[in-house]
């Protein structure tokens, strides 16, 4: 598409659910016959958790993982699918989290006895994964505690302990020995457990990366997020084809021909060394289009790429459109997908910021419409 199509948002950022079904089905045969759970924290890092989760339902998708309870909730009154809280708990959720039939993570022995005194109070059994620090640092039974620590979690009432999972710092990076390492404790500790007569039926540690660059951390289940939306991280394997599932789009607001030695932008970054058509697009950082992107990145107009020039403001970007001569005002602009034969991508980006794709996506702010293109039908 040339032209863009009339709408009043200057940003928008299309969402193909059915890429979205797609992959979350080759994950599932990838990792078969382990479980996998659809992660969508962070309102699906900003995609929109309910359209997305929705549309993984109709994939088949059996359970949904969250940050936290306000999450949680927001999921547990549209769905049937068990609902995990993979985060750290405050005393005052605790209740909610039960009555919710909500999967709590217990991360000490604290939380498991708020859960078992507060499932005692409302008569029922609170649902409970207990999670264990391998080497994150940050949340979990310290592994070198945690088989105690199970023991005694185990001998409170009123908790149902369908599971344990631990999670990765640096899967990632596939040549990196921290993941085996973390992987080697996890599955000592299971070792252990089982020779104390104890057995969970699920166990789960990897995560996207751990899925991609580690196939002996799959266990009973797995955890993805990023991947369903066809997106990698830059340094991992690709050990199967996904979908890209976003594509972000504004379009071409001016065009002006500019004098040699004009400056484009804050700061005078760019100097015109010649003169040039200049384009002005209305996307800037308050869109999520990266400050590191000025004087260093392009986006694609009929298929050309045209270099951002300039600083990039709050607002605008510049670009200039010498290499697309035939350009004028209401072209659409590619910031992510195709054009023509040239495509750009989320992972494109975040080499240009330094980052991590998971930042780029949730950087994406709220004026950027959402707009979502139709699942299928996949069972």
């Amino acid at each position: 598409m040339q032209k863009r199509q009339h709408s009043s948002a200057r940003i928008r950022l299309e969402i193909s659910l059915k890429s979205i079904q797609q992959n979350f089905l080759r994950i599932q045969r990838t990792v078969q016959p382990a479980k996998v759970m659809a992660v969508l924290k962070a309102d699906a890092y900003g995609l929109g958790a309910v359209p997305i989760a929705e549309a993984l339902a109709d994939a088949g998708a059996s359970r949904f993982g969250v940050a936290g309870l306000r999450e949680a909730i927001t999921l547990k009154k549209r769905f049937s699918q068990p609902i995990h809280v993979l985060s750290g708990l405050l005393e005052g959720e605790v209740a909610e989290c039960v009555r919710r039939k909500i999967i709590c993570p217990v991360s000490d022995y604290r939380i498991a006895q708020w859960l078992s005194r507060e499932a005692v109070r409302q008569r029922t059994k609170a649902l409970v994964h207990i999670k264990v620090d391998t080497g994150m640092g940050r949340l979990g039974i310290p592994h070198f505690e945690a088989r105690e620590t199970i023991q005694r979690i185990l001998k409170l009432p009123s908790l149902e302990t369908e599971g344990i999972f631990s999670h990765f710092a640096n899967a990632n990076n596939p040549r990196h020995a921290k993941t085996r390492e973390q992987i080697g404790i996890f599955r000592g500790l299971l070792r252990e457990l089982e020779s104390d007569g104890i057995r969970f039926p699920l166990a789960h540690l990897a995560n996207s990366d751990g899925i991609n660059n580690f196939p002996e951390a799959r266990f009973d289940m797995v955890r993805t997020g990023i991947n369903l939306y066809g997106v990698f991280d830059l340094l991992g394997f690709r050990a199967y084809k996904l979908s890209p599932s976003l594509s972000l789009n504004s379009v071409l607001l001016s065009r002006r021909r500019l004098p040699a030695g004009f400056t484009i932008g804050y700061g005078c970054t760019h100097t015109l060394f010649r003169d040039t058509w200049v384009g002005t697009v209305p996307a800037g950082y308050a869109d999520g289009v990266p400050l590191a992107a000025s004087n260093s990145a392009s986006v694609l107009i009929r298929g050309k790429e045209c270099p951002i020039i300039g600083r990039v403001s709050m607002d605008y970007l510049a670009v200039d459109l010498t290499p697309c001569a035939k350009a004028t005002v209401g072209d659409e602009v590619v910031l992510v997908g195709k054009s023509g034969k040239r495509q750009l991508t989320i992972e494109d980006w975040a080499r240009v910021k330094q980052t991590h794709p998971y930042d780029i996506i949730c950087s994406l702010g709220p004026r950027v419409e959402r707009v979502y293109l139709p699942s299928a039908s996949t069972r």
